[in-house]
């Protein structure tokens, strides 16, 4: 594959995660070398599933690394015990 299409892929894909389908505007994708690299925070582990299903389908072939944290932002179940 050269750099030209992994570069047309990668800005392709940024695009699809801006849409408002998806509207994820926490992740970011940057090229490294060979490969691309998904960073960012995510609401729930469904969200980052669907964000990395949307990976492997634009970015089938290139090599791709995720950090992607999910931080759930919900109140507490209970009160918090101080010993």
């Amino acid at each position: 594959m050269n750099g030209g299409d992994s570069e047309y892929r990668i800005a392709r894909f940024r695009e699809r995660l801006a849409r408002e389908d998806v509207a994820e505007l926490g992740v970011r994708v940057e090229a490294r070398g060979t490969a691309v690299v998904l960073t960012g925070t995510l609401p729930t582990p469904g969200r980052r599933d669907e964000i990395l299903r949307l990976a492997d389908t634009e970015l089938a072939g290139l090599p791709v690394h995720t950090d992607l944290l999910v931080v759930c932002a919900d109140p507490p179940d209970r009160p918090e015990e101080l010993a």
